[in-house]
């Protein structure tokens, strides 16, 4: 058997084991609450291992080793900035927001909480929340088909096209039949894939070169500045730029940008239901251990797959986000490349079906039933959210097909999120002066600007921070213009907090 074949059995296997874990969950699926949110009963180990699985979507395998490849120590800000990031969402957003949705009508996605926590009938706000999900998770959904394109194309030298379409293939029908469930079984499978591959393969590599002072010697070699944190080294191999030092060091706005990948967390919807999901708010501590554990794992190791492979490779890479796909074909049999590489498509799959899970329960939950059909049955509404997990991959396949860097597209759909719905999470869970108004232009707000800054203005300085600022700023100086929220609105505040202090 060829080391091609190999390869193909070996992903061919996984790629049907999650197959059938969707067909499995199909069964138990009935009501628009299991499909979107598993019916609220999942552990803190799952709910731990999926919430961190489809955070990290294909920049874990791919962005960040290759960031680390073409900067050096410059991409540990990244890490660093994700990683407390990660700990504060479950430290500060986790607990409150799984009593909060519960206690705010059982709402099942964010739009509707929004809705349900400000008693906003008119709907405007859970319309506008659902348009800003629909159109960052469908960029979003975007990089993790160009993360599989990638790695098909490179595996087996099979048209890019091609290659995204059956990575696609197999996300969509898991999550097309088993709803949140399928999404979050794979997922915890997904991470179990991605800690194993992002434990060996660094160890090997680094042995392989010599251990971790070879790496930092031969670094040195290449360029003195590939070991300072504070240097920008660029990397264009188009241009022949290898590791060359930029005239100007990092700077505080640089620093600042790549911390800020942190506060994205707050509005990820993606990781946001997995806290509403979650069998009880009690389980968050132990939920928390475990998705800091892993977290901080795999990225220490996907810096050290970048790290090694500058000085392994003797001639440098034509795209850096390949050089964990590249390292794996060189090192391992092709029984164990075929598990290695599988990581690849796990962290991409892991990422991908829970985007495509809210993205639809935003179009069906969040636009059909309210606007269209408010009496719609559980049975229709399970089917239009299939319906709707199969017309938002067409349109990101569409978005994917003109290929580029995995973590430039993650970078511009996460600022979207971090920007427009974080500052209303965060006010909306801890200011009880919170108005819907204000809620409402803060999400316009960070939003536009986002689109604007990295469009339009730039300055170095990562779109956003200044999304972020401007919509926490608006939602407070809006909410404190307007009349004080009502009463019933402010003793609900009151008993959610009351409630989520005695757990």
């Amino acid at each position: 058997m060829s080391d091609a074949t190999i390869l193909l059995v070996t992903l061919a296997i996984y790629l049907l084991g999650m197959i059938v874990i969707g067909i499995a969950c199909y069964k138990t699926t009935n009501t628009m609450s299991d499909y979107v949110l598993g019916g609220r009963r999942l552990n803190s180990w799952t709910t731990a291992l999926s919430a961190q699985a489809s955070d990290t979507s294909g920049w874990i395998v791919m962005g960040l080793p290759g960031a680390a490849y073409a900067t050096g120590m410059h991409a540990i800000w990244l890490a660093v900035g994700l990683a407390i990031g990660a700990y504060c969402n479950w430290q500060f957003i986790a607990r409150r927001l799984r009593v909060y949705t519960e206690a705010a009508k059982d709402s099942i996605t964010i739009p509707e909480f929004l809705e349900n926590r400000f008693h906003d009938n008119s709907h405007i706000l859970r319309i506008i929340s659902a348009l800003i999900i629909l159109v960052f998770f469908t960029v979003y959904v975007a990089s993790g088909l160009v993360a599989s394109g990638k790695l098909f194309e490179f595996m087996f030298g099979i048209d890019y096209q091609i290659a995204v379409l059956i990575g696609a293939f197999v996300v969509i029908t898991y999550t097309f039949l088993g709803g949140y469930l399928a999404v979050s079984y794979t997922d915890v499978v997904q991470a179990l894939i991605i800690l194993v591959a992002l434990i060996v393969v660094p160890i090997v590599i680094v042995s392989q070169v010599g251990g971790i002072g070879a790496i930092w010697n031969k670094m040195g070699n290449i360029n003195p500045d590939l070991l300072d944190a504070t240097k920008t080294v660029g990397y264009n191999f188009e241009d022949g730029v290898f590791w060359e030092t930029s005239t100007e060091g990092l700077g505080i706005i640089g620093i600042i940008s790549l911390f800020a990948w942190g506060l994205g967390y707050l509005g990820q919807p993606h990781i946001l239901v997995r806290y509403m999901g979650m069998r009880s708010a009690r389980e968050v501590p132990e939920a928390r251990f475990v998705a800091i554990v892993w977290n901080n794992i795999t990225q220490w190791g996907a810096l050290f797959v970048g790290f090694a492979a500058i000085v392994f490779f003797t001639e440098p890479l034509a795209d850096p986000e390949n050089a964990y796909i590249n390292m794996v074909g060189i090192l391992f049999n092709p029984w164990v490349a075929g598990f290695m590489l599988a990581a690849v498509l796990a962290a991409m799959m892991s990422t991908v079906d829970s985007q495509l899970l809210v993205a639809s329960s935003a179009l069906v939950e969040d636009f059909y039933r309210v606007l269209f059909r408010k009496e719609a049955s559980e049975k229709e509404l399970v089917w239009l959210g299939r319906v709707g997990v199969l017309v938002i991959s067409l349109i990101a396949l569409a978005l994917s097909y003109s290929g580029g860097s995995v973590l430039s597209i993650v970078g511009y759909a996460w600022a979207g999120f971090g920007a427009a719905l974080g500052p209303a999470m965060l006010l909306s869970l801890y200011w009880k002066r919170t108005t819907r108004t204000g809620v409402l232009w803060g999400m316009i707000v960070g939003a536009v600007t986002v689109f604007v800054w990295k469009n339009y203005i730039g300055l170095g300085l990562y779109e956003i921070i200044p999304g972020f600022v401007l919509s926490l700023l608006t939602i407070y100086v809006v909410s404190i213009l307007k009349k004080e929220p009502d009463q019933s609105i402010q003793d609900e505040f009151d008993e959610v907090i009351a409630k989520t202090k005695s757990y």
